[in-house]
């Protein structure tokens, strides 16, 4: 079915680029059909297509689940394949569907060609890119004053355990509440280096490597050749942009991508160090889960 250039305008990242330029970018699209079940890309992936919903539609899942459903007309994890981001969402066309299909590649070339839209879909990509911050920032927000909530909630309810009756089904609930608290710490937290305030370990082998994810207990390392298995002991030391700690530590999960380590207990001033390191981390981005090693593969 053909595509109007105003329908195309509906897409905030193609707003206000004239009607002859959008049929010359739908010109340079391939289109596409997929039948129904048919899987458009895959969490965990890294997409170099540009995709535009046209007819049909398109289910967004997460964990085997539905979270959005897309319909006409529509970009297809866009964000994620002009940046290459790993997908979050698995894409399964919900219908027969048909989609405009472009390579990011060949859409930048388009861009390079013809330099006067280039200006507006940067100047929408930077406003759907702020739009995405101020809305990831607030419910990131709704999600901290969450925490703090059932955090001061549960510890209440610790207290007043503390002064009734000494039951074995209080002392449960005790040791329960406790066990949640600590792990509520924001030093429990996953947090993802950012390149402002670099994080990497030096390994034995006097190789460095680029920390994922870090929190006060735990460090995700990405997998290689070499990687120790679950259950093997650690040791490494982490580079901070102000000094460097000896870790170490045992592998509790590892896969094809990263392993996981659980770090022994440190000195105070190490523990301090990192601590610090978090806390600054922690302004400028967060992975909102708690870290457990149940959700590490074996």
């Amino acid at each position: 079915m053909p595509v109007a250039p105003s329908d195309l305008r509906k897409i905030p990242l193609l707003s206000n680029i004239t009607d002859e330029h959008l049929a010359q970018l739908v010109a340079a699209c391939d289109t596409r059909t997929a039948e129904s079940g048919e899987v458009l890309f895959e969490a965990g992936s890294v997409s170099d297509r540009f995709l535009i919903l046209t007819s049909g539609e398109v289910s967004l899942r997460e964990g085997g689940e539905e979270r959005f459903r897309l319909k006409p007309i529509a970009p297809v994890g866009e964000l994620g394949a002009i940046a290459r981001l790993e997908r979050r969402t698995t894409a399964v066309a919900a219908s027969k569907v048909e989609l405009l299909d472009i390579a990011v590649k060949d859409l930048m070339q388009f861009f390079e060609d013809h330099g006067d839209v280039a200006f507006p879909f940067h100047y929408n990509l930077l406003r759907v890119v702020a739009d995405k911050i101020r809305r990831d920032t607030r419910r990131l927000e709704e999600m901290r004053h969450n925490l703090m909530t059932t955090q001061k909630a549960m510890k209440r309810m610790r207290d007043a355990l503390l002064e009734g009756d000494d039951t074995p089904l209080s002392k449960q609930l005790f040791d329960e509440l406790e066990s949640l608290i600590e792990q509520n710490k924001k030093g429990h937290y996953l947090v993802a280096p950012a390149e402002a305030l670099p994080t990497s370990v030096r390994l034995d082998d006097g190789s460095v490597v680029a920390v994922e994810s870090i929190s006060k207990g735990w460090l995700h390392l990405p997998a290689s050749a070499g990687s120790p298995k679950r259950g093997d002991d650690w040791s490494g030391v982490l580079l901070l942009p102000e000094r460097e700690i000896a870790v170490s530590g045992t592998v509790e999960g590892s896969d094809s991508t990263e392993f996981v380590i659980k770090l022994d207990l440190l000195i105070e001033d190490y523990n301090r160090a990192i601590e610090d390191h978090l806390t600054r981390l922690q302004m400028l981005r967060v992975r909102p889960e708690p870290l457990a090693a149940e959700g590490h593969a074996g």
